[in-house]
């Protein structure tokens, strides 16, 4: 990886510059899609574990006849390094991450849980200040806009969570899906039935679930350097988070009646969080951090937060408040501050680049020419 923290291909050049910014909008998209389909499928009943462990076992099972057959003749040398950041990758973006991200979402909201994924940017910075592959340059304008972008981010998370406001109806469907798969009556809100000690817990889970993301998203940026091969990486991934999270359901559930699966919303849901976002959705995010690195990657999430929070208005029948609509623009603000800090010291890294890459011979023979034009410059006049 280069200084400023991408990949190869992480120059802007023209042809290159937008496709990553396509492949990590599409990819939000397709998690606002699984964040509904999974609320569904909680909410009809299935078992949180149940759903993560089938989820990777669906992404293992499809990503292991692409990756084999397409990266056969590019895949270099699997060694017990790559294996390991595997392992952790499948522990922190798969098995423990989806969990609490999971568990989250039931007991809160798709919208709310989609606004705690706007802090991730700011969590990898402070998650990579701790590993210290982050400075913080207070001294420094961009060093300043990633401090107060963190703060302000957490601060936007708060408001969101704790701040509601007067009702905002944007359109009034008379739709709301939970009824249509809920088994329990009292099911179709499951945080407001369950009492505030149960929102407290899903916002706990749901900001571990980000500590999770940013670990995540680390491991992928050290693990692309190591073994360039997405399909393969992705397919190993899927394949350490189906072992680990099938253990936890199986050890948590025992119920077979739990595990059936039918024609039904669980098998799409599954099926679909498997498929496209254990799959698809992952191999995006290897790519795209592979060419930008991770703070790249990590700035799309705010794409999440308006589709699920547009869409659960409409099928859902979830309230959305004034405070939601602040806390998420004051998110998505901080979001920006963060990346323009990470801009300016990609800028300044470039411009150092030829310097710290000079050998002394180099950095001698630079010297004397610049004495020699002095001395030129003396004489003449």
């Amino acid at each position: 990886m280069n200084k400023n923290g991408c990949g190869p291909g992480g120059k802007n050049g023209d042809g290159g510059a937008w496709k990553p910014a396509v492949m990590m909008i599409a990819g939000q998209v397709m998690l606002s899609g699984m964040n509904i389909l999974l609320k569904l499928a909680a909410n009809d009943g299935m078992d949180s574990r149940v759903i993560v462990a089938y989820r990777f076992v669906f992404g293992a099972v499809f990503m292991a006849p692409i990756s084999f057959f397409s990266e056969r003749k590019s895949r270099p040398k699997l060694t017990w390094k790559v294996f390991f950041y595997a392992c952790l990758a499948g522990l922190f973006g798969g098995s423990l991450g989806q969990n609490l991200y999971l568990q989250s979402l039931v007991l809160t909201s798709a919208t709310f849980v989609s606004a705690m994924l706007n802090l991730v940017p700011a969590v990898t910075f402070l998650v990579a200040l701790c590993f210290r592959l982050e400075k913080l340059g207070w001294k420094t304008a961009a060093g300043k806009a990633k401090m107060l972008g963190t703060i302000l981010g957490i601060g936007g998370a708060m408001v969101f969570t704790f701040y509601k406001g007067p009702d905002v109806t944007i359109w009034d469907t008379k739709l709301n899906l939970l009824e249509l798969t809920s088994s329990h009556h009292s099911a179709t809100k499951p945080a407001a039935a369950g009492g505030d000690h149960k929102l407290v817990i899903g916002i706990i889970l749901g900001l571990l679930s980000c500590v999770s993301y940013s670990l995540w998203l680390i491991i992928q940026a050290r693990a692309s350097a190591d073994y360039p091969a997405p399909l393969s990486f992705t397919g190993l991934m899927n394949f350490t988070s189906a072992v680990s999270s099938a253990l936890y359901a199986v050890c948590m559930q025992r119920d077979p009646s739990e595990w059936k699966l039918g024609w039904n919303i669980r098998l799409l849901a599954v099926a679909y969080s498997g498929f496209v976002c254990s799959a698809v959705l992952f191999t995006i995010v290897a790519v795209v951090v592979r060419m930008k690195g991770p703070t790249f990657a990590a700035v799309f999430n705010p794409c999440v937060l308006v589709v699920t929070g547009l869409v659960s208005s409409l099928v859902l029948e979830e309230d959305l408040f004034l405070g939601n609509l602040l806390g998420g623009l004051i998110i998505i603000i901080s979001l920006y501050m963060v990346l323009w800090g990470k801009k300016k010291e990609a800028e300044k890294s470039n411009k150092l680049v030829p310097i710290e890459n000079a050998t002394p011979p180099d950095l001698e023979m630079q010297e004397k020419e610049e004495v020699d034009k002095k001395n030129r410059s003396t004489t003449n006049v």
